[in-house]
């Protein structure tokens, strides 16, 4: 047995057309009218196979093929929502894997021992409120109903009244989270988003640890003033002691942490903005991530020690907050071997690498094994229109995938196989 590719590109291509920017990549952020066309045109599928369809409070989709068999599911899928201008194929490539899988066991009248279990989660992307991987926090329990009122978006909406308004039973996030031992196993097929795969030739990524990451706001302030008739000793220019911090942390990255590290600044913000104006004030967010939680930890305490050195330095007020953090992941030594028992008997091109992005797999760590493949992001571009996976690399991630979920979720014969 095989996926029908034609088919599931036809579903992509389908779905790729709900977006707020045509033209210009795909914006599909969670709650958004294009978030409801998607998630229309994916319960239409499921229905047509007979899936039984959940909506959890937060806005994850669960849908389970084999559920009168009350056993633990395995679970497959991704996420469909995106960043403003993103790619075709993150988050979505892993949806559509799923209910092609489904689809082709269904088709071929498998006898299953237990359930598979399509998911797609919610703001993954962190779009709407800055926190990535909302839903499967919910799902996993990092976030109670009081939080959830709490979080909000830059027009002050939380993500509780965001939820509610999309028509989402968000006062049930409690009762739905996950419990350990409801899901046997947890595998996500992902774009990879970088260049490994692509540089060594590889159509498989079997993933190994998941990189833990940390992201900081660091808010800076000072006097703001005229830029022609304020001689320079008598200055307290925020943006002149966030470029030092920026510059040390890229420099502590490179240098004094781990082979394995990166720290990022891709967002700031001056006020008032104006060219022949010394900055009031100046907010930039720091991204830290490593494999190896020392890392982090090396580049965190860094930023911290040299925020207070330059403020006290440039006669600046500052503020370091902790935004958002996950931890690094191991993935599951059982299902790495069974992803990989499988590419060596199909005799697929793989490679084990790690993941420097972070994904929804991860926050299921702690309640169930969990496992990701990789397919191949040519030129490593991901997050914006230029974004591209193969037909070729995507059907052989999903007949891998295909062949692992045949192996732990279908009653066993003397010819185990597809």
């Amino acid at each position: 047995m095989e996926i029908n590719i034609s088919r599931m590109m036809n579903d992509l291509e389908n779905i790729i057309g709900f977006t707020s920017t045509p033209g210009d990549g795909c914006t599909r952020f969670s709650y958004s009218k294009e978030d409801r066309k998607a998630r229309e045109y994916l319960f239409a599928r499921m229905e047509e196979i007979g899936l039984d369809v959940k909506l959890d409070a937060i806005g994850n989709i669960r849908a389970t093929y084999g559920k009168e068999l009350n056993k633990p599911s395995i679970m497959i899928g991704s996420h469909h929502d995106t960043v403003k201008n993103g790619g075709k194929f993150d988050g979505l490539t892993g949806v559509l894997a799923a209910l092609e899988i489904i689809r082709v066991l269904k088709e071929e009248e498998v006898e299953l021992s237990q359930p598979i279990e399509l998911v797609s989660f919610a703001e993954e992307e962190g779009s709407n409120f800055g926190i990535t991987m909302l839903g499967s926090k919910v799902c996993a329990g990092k976030y109670d109903l009081e939080e959830l009122k709490s979080i909000k978006n830059p027009e002050g909406i939380s993500v509780y009244q965001k939820a509610k308004d999309f028509g989402l039973a968000i006062e049930n996030a409690e009762r739905d989270i996950l419990q350990k031992g409801k899901v046997d196993a947890m595998i996500e097929l992902h774009i990879e988003q970088g260049q490994v795969l692509e540089s060594q030739q590889k159509s498989i990524g079997i993933v190994q640890a998941i990189a833990g990451m940390r992201t900081y706001k660091i808010t800076i302030d000072g006097d703001s003033n005229h830029a022609g008739t304020t001689p320079m000793h008598l200055r307290s220019d925020p943006m002149a002691g966030a470029a030092e911090i920026i510059s040390h942390i890229q420099k502590t990255a490179k240098k004094n942490a781990l082979p394995t590290t990166v720290a990022t600044v891709g967002k700031i913000e001056c006020k008032p903005n104006i060219p022949n104006v010394i900055p009031q004030k100046v907010e930039f967010y720091v991204d830290i991530r490593d494999v190896e939680a020392e890392g982090v930890e090396i580049v965190s305490n860094a930023l911290a020690e040299r925020v207070k050195e330059v403020s006290k330095e440039h006669s600046l007020e500052s503020k370091v907050e902790l935004v958002g953090e996950s931890d690094t992941v191991k993935l599951s030594s059982r299902i790495i071997d069974q992803i990989e028992e499988t590419a060596k008997e199909h005799q697929f091109n793989y490679l084990k690498l790690n993941s420097g992005a972070v994904h929804d797999t991860a926050m299921l760590s702690g309640l169930t094994d969990i496992g990701m493949l990789f397919i191949p992001s040519k030129g490593g571009k991901s997050h914006c229109p230029e974004e591209y996976t193969s037909e070729k690399d995507i059907k052989a991630g999903c007949d891998l995938l295909l062949n692992v979920v045949h192996k732990l979720a279908c009653k066993k014969t003397e010819k185990q196989g597809i």
